[in-house]
């Protein structure tokens, strides 16, 4: 008798049970509960085979909210599923190899030594530290500047995705965040790279309107702006190219020692047609097999396709089409100058986030976070990093103007 009524009751009062918890009915869902746990005591009903994990959150009224508080929502792997996400680069992150480090701390320590700046490795609390010789060198702290963004996932906005207790629930809500986080991504890989080109020019603007000059914070004058005298309708024979290798000798001697393999440039839109219309230019292609630079789109000298770019003048001049909104990346009217190849003259470094998860942690590119709302409505989300770019030999940094 006994084992006849678990084969026949255990089965149907499970179903039973299972669609009162999804409909709503938690008055008959409780009831039921009581009743299961009181024949799974005596032995009445045993406990069905194929009772997994969704059965049980419907059982227990689970929320949103218990999923979110499974372990593919805590800081580590929200933050590591962020750091997986293809990053796209800007071009500067492209075309620059950056020596990308993370740190564990909020400000680094840079040493200059003969017109080089060089990141000083942290010292145990206690023990000795670096030891610096105050007549040729100076050190100087600079703060790691935080970017953060703030959203949320509204209960609403997922309601009726899963029903309570189904075995994808965690799955979907993570395809939710995830869309959300990568949206996120992407504004903080424009900020890096707008960062970057900042340490291109030398000076770094960030969106609040405060910079981080590397040469005053390092005591070096950028060279005088070279004018290339464009807009001129009968520029002297040779001029352009006479410029082209004065910059190319400034940059040398501010280079000293550190190799580099050439020198590349990043221009606005009028710099670059300007320049590219210029009769030497033209001169210097016309008749030759990169004739078609000048007709049919822009190459560089291997002939590999690319996006507004030439050489000349032992320069590699590149139209950069960066920008966010209205903001140019890059000046119209300008150029900025700088060497290729050379180890270690970018760089970017990664601080912590501010997470009592992560403090004195080796920084990662990218965080994200989840938590409940106050009023119990949704989920707040912020995605945040933490980066500082910088050019360890900024006189080398050469700006030029169209006129």
């Amino acid at each position: 008798m006994k084992s006849h009524t678990s084969k026949v009751l255990g089965p149907v009062i499970f179903s039973g049970l299972m669609a009162c918890a999804q409909i709503g009915r938690r008055s008959f869902a409780v009831f039921g509960m009581v009743l299961i746990a009181g024949l799974l005591a005596l032995g009445v009903v045993p406990m069905p085979a194929d009772a997994g994990s969704g059965m049980l959150y419907a059982m227990a009224g689970a929320t949103v909210l218990d999923v979110f508080k499974a372990d593919g929502f805590t800081v580590m792997s929200m933050t590591d599923r962020l750091n997986k996400m293809p990053f796209v680069p800007g071009r500067c992150g492209m075309l620059i190899p950056w020596g990308e480090e993370g740190v564990t701390t909020t400000v680094i320590a840079i040493e200059e030594k003969d017109g080089t700046l060089i990141l000083v490795p942290p010292t145990p609390r206690g023990s000795p530290g670096s030891t610096i010789a105050s007549d040729k060198r100076k050190l100087r702290n600079l703060t790691i500047p935080h970017f953060q963004l703030d959203d949320g996932i509204m209960a609403e906005s997922v309601q009726g995705v899963r029903a309570f207790g189904e075995e994808s629930q965690a799955e979907t809500l993570q395809n939710v965040v995830d869309a959300k986080v990568g949206q996120h991504a992407n504004s903080l890989d424009a900020t890096l790279e707008y960062q970057r080109i900042g340490a291109v020019k030398g000076v770094i603007t960030y969106a609040d309107g405060t910079t981080l000059d590397l040469f005053s914070e390092f005591g070096v004058t950028q060279e005088t702006e070279v004018d290339f005298d464009l807009d001129n309708a009968t520029p002297a024979k040779g001029a352009l190219r006479k410029a082209c290798a004065g910059v190319s000798r400034l940059i040398a001697d501010n280079m000293g020692m550190q190799p580099y393999v050439g020198l590349h440039a990043f221009c606005g839109n009028a710099f670059f047609d300007d320049l590219l219309s210029h009769p030497e230019v033209i001169n210097s292609y016309v008749n030759t097999d990169m004739a078609s630079v000048l007709r049919a789109g822009y190459v560089y000298p291997n002939g590999q396709k690319v996006y507004g770019a030439f050489e000349f003048g032992g320069i590699v001049w590149e139209n950069y089409r960066g920008k966010v909104g209205a903001q140019a990346f890059v000046y119209t009217d300008k150029c900025h100058i700088f060497p290729m190849g050379s180890q270690g003259l970018f760089r970017t470094v990664y601080a912590p986030a501010d997470y009592v998860e992560t403090v004195n942690t080796i920084g990662l590119p990218r965080y994200a976070r989840q938590w409940e709302m106050q009023n119990g409505k949704g989920i707040n989300i912020e995605v945040q990093s933490n980066p500082l770019s910088y050019c360890t030999r900024p006189k080398a940094l050469m700006l030029g103007k169209r006129t």
